[in-house]
């Protein structure tokens, strides 16, 4: 078919991708993967079909644990884990393998509530703070955690609701976090966390693959019979190979985490990731037209969350399809937001960032 035709034009056209999850991928890591699917290793077997107990394969999981490790500067005494059933599994297998008597929870958003729903399934779960009756716009502040807990639990990053938690929290008790969608953002000080989990489908690889992040000695402390496949303990004595992993999301986040490091590593990432989002809330704050949702101190730099300003609320179906015009993909908001959603991943290029920025002020200029 010519290369001019109207169809080409329309499958060929530059997509700008901002969706929350699952979300865009380096080309770096489409391209390794398609080559792998082809041709995995020189084994004249797909990626896809190829035995979780190879040798080649065993070679993959390795060789990610040890960029996790290294990027990260994971310290001694941790496991990284690949696992299956999304960060949702981990809501009821960190209670389960930490919970004795009490944990406490940070609800600061969607998926934070939903963590604490099932860990008030395993024993007593104390809220020591919630932003729920202002729609999750602000981060808690001015709460104590208590000292006879089990552990403290965070999420540190927000896709809903578009707040963060940018920092290390210094607490008298283990600390886990989930950091589904902004892990590899920033430097993060492990050895402040006992437990650290997250969906890969944000800033590592496709959905099905897990990752687990934690200290050997927090493991075995509880006295109930944990069963055999939500024991963290059972996947570190078999270096995530209990069952058959997901091998080919564990391909691709290999082929990420070979990307970040040849970029520079977590504080090149963050510097980008910052620059992107700086980039995009300054046109926020700078628009007669749009305006941001979260208290300015606590703004993802992950997920950028504005609405139409209310003169303006009967543009905002016309706004989506103005950005549609331009390749732009994935920007509608939560239905318990609305409004819209620009989600920066670590994949996602400044070059999309401003092509989001230019067509808002394209827009605003028409109206």
């Amino acid at each position: 078919m010519p290369k001019n035709s109207f169809f080409c034009q329309v499958l060929c056209q530059k997509k700008h991708n901002f969706y929350a999850g699952p979300s865009i991928l380096s080309q770096y890591t489409l391209d390794k993967c398609v080559d792998a699917i082809r041709d995995f290793a020189g084994t004249g077997l797909s990626i896809l079909e190829i035995s979780h107990r190879s040798k080649e394969f065993q070679a993959v999981v390795d060789e990610a644990e040890a960029l996790f490790k290294e990027l990260l500067d994971i310290p001694e005494g941790y496991k990284v884990l690949f696992l299956g059933g999304g960060a949702s599994t981990q809501f009821y297998m960190v209670p389960m393998n930490l919970l004795k008597t009490k944990a406490a929870y940070l609800d600061t958003g969607t998926w934070a509530n939903k963590a604490i729903k099932e860990a008030k399934l395993i024993g007593d779960v104390e809220v020591v703070g919630s932003s729920k009756e202002d729609n999750y716009t602000y981060i808690p502040k001015g709460y104590k955690v208590p000292t006879d807990v089990d552990y403290f639990h965070i999420t540190t990053n927000n896709t809903i609701y578009g707040t963060e938690i940018r920092e290390d929290y210094d607490v008298p008790v283990r600390m886990v976090a989930d950091m589904s969608s902004d892990i590899f953002s920033r430097p993060v000080d492990v050895s402040k966390y006992d437990l650290i989990y997250g969906g890969a489908q944000k800033n590592i690889a496709p959905a099905g693959v897990t990752f687990v992040i934690v200290k050997e000695d927090v493991l075995g402390q509880v006295d109930r019979v944990l069963p055999t496949m939500v024991n963290y303990k059972t996947h570190v004595d078999k270096g995530s190979m209990f069952n058959t992993p997901p091998v080919f999301p564990i391909y691709a986040a290999l082929q990420t985490l070979k990307w970040y490091k040849e970029l520079g590593g977590v504080k090149e990432l963050q510097r980008i990731d910052e620059e992107k989002a700086a980039y995009l809330y300054d046109a926020i704050d700078s628009s007669k037209m749009f305006v941001g949702t979260v208290k300015p101190e606590d703004r993802s730099i992950m997920n950028v969350c504005f609405v139409m300003k209310p003169e303006y609320k009967e543009l905002e179906k016309d706004f989506l399809d103005f950005a549609g015009t331009k390749g732009i993909v994935g920007i509608k908001g939560h239905r318990s937001v609305g409004g819209y959603r620009a989600s920066l991943y670590n994949a996602l290029p400044l070059e999309s960032v401003k092509v989001l920025v230019d067509a808002m002020k394209e827009f605003e200029k028409n109206h």
